[in-house]
Order: structure tokens, then C-alpha cells, then sequence
């Protein structure tokens, strides 16, 4: 993934330092390069829902900024620790079920339906549908809602400043 990252990073790089003033197919720089902003932001999303759906602790605090927040109304955490802690007791749960022969549960999460709107060079909100499923047999659906995100630009990379999976919209 950092590869693709990297390759596509290099080749919108080259366009841009050559002068050009539209594409081929007569798209601008600065939308070539807010597409790119899209993309990446939409790879930040799948990592959110795949760190989380397979507790990756690590992986999890990665996708948000140092002081990042994830906001479900009800149940709030601030800063990397306090996030890379919710996944880590997650993920120490399921492996104290499966270690006595219960189901270990799991999750998978899905955004759809996505807005993003850009606010300044390095900033963005994201409105979307979210789902969470329990897989199974049949699987079974836990929770359904619309999400307001903050994502920030940080070192050239999209990252959640507030994930609010519950907005007073």
C-alpha cells in the first residue's frame, strides 16, 4: 500500500513540476492532486475499519493524530494511548474467550456512502453512513449510524483528527 502511495505521490509530483497547466483529459493540477487527497483519505477510512475489525492496537492508533479523538456520544477517547488501549483490551478479550472454547466474537465495520469536503490545503470533513456486523449465521447487524470526521493532513498523510460516529447533526 505504501508503495502504491508512494508511485502515485511521485508520478502527480512529476506532472505538477513539469509545467503543465492541465492534464491530457484537460483536468487542472490542483484537481489532479485533490483527487489524490480523496484517494488517500479513502484508504485512511479502510484502515480504520480493518485495524479495528481485526484489533490491530497498533494500527488503530496510527490512522489519528497524536491528540485524536473518537466520539460514539456515549463513549468518548482522546490521544493515541487511550485509543491503542480500547483495541488492545479488545483484541485481549477475544483471545481470553478462545482460550476457554468460547466464541471469540468479532466485527466488521463498513463506511459507505462517504462525503468529503474539503475545508482548507490540509483539512477535511468526511460525512458518512457507517455499519457494524457481527459475522456469523447468519451474520447480524450491531449498529447502524452517520459519521462527521475531521481528517488533517499531518507530514503528508490524511489521518483522523475526530472520528464522531454519533454528530448532533
Amino acid at each position: 500500500m505504501k508503495e502504491r502511495n508512494i508511485i502515485g505521490a511521485l508520478a502527480l509530483a512529476g506532472f505538477l513540476l513539469s509545467g503543465c497547466t492541465k492534464t491530457a483529459g484537460g483536468i487542472d493540477p490542483e484537481t489532479a492532486a485533490r483527487a489524490v487527497d480523496r484517494w488517500q483519505i479513502e484508504e485512511l477510512m479502510w484502515r480504520y475499519a480493518r485495524t479495528l475489525d481485526t484489533a490491530d492496537a497498533d494500527g488503530y492508533a496510527a490512522v489519528y493524530t497524536e491528540d485524536g479523538v473518537f466520539d460514539a456520544g456515549n463513549m468518548r477517547m482522546e490521544g493515541r494511548e487511550a485509543l491503542h488501549k480500547f483495541v488492545a483490551d479488545m483484541r485481549k478479550s477475544r483471545e481470553e474467550r478462545a482460550a476457554k472454547g468460547e466464541n471469540p466474537g468479532g466485527t466488521l465495520h463498513m463506511i459507505a456512502n462517504h462525503r468529503i469536503e474539503f475545508t482548507g490545503p490540509d483539512s477535511a470533513l468526511v460525512h458518512a453512513y457507517w455499519l457494524t456486523a457481527f459475522p456469523g449465521n447468519p451474520p447480524r447487524v450491531g449498529a447502524v449510524g452517520v459519521s462527521r470526521d475531521e481528517v488533517v493532513r499531518v507530514d503528508g498523510q490524511w489521518l483522523y483528527k475526530v472520528r464522531n460516529v454519533a454528530p448532533q447533526e
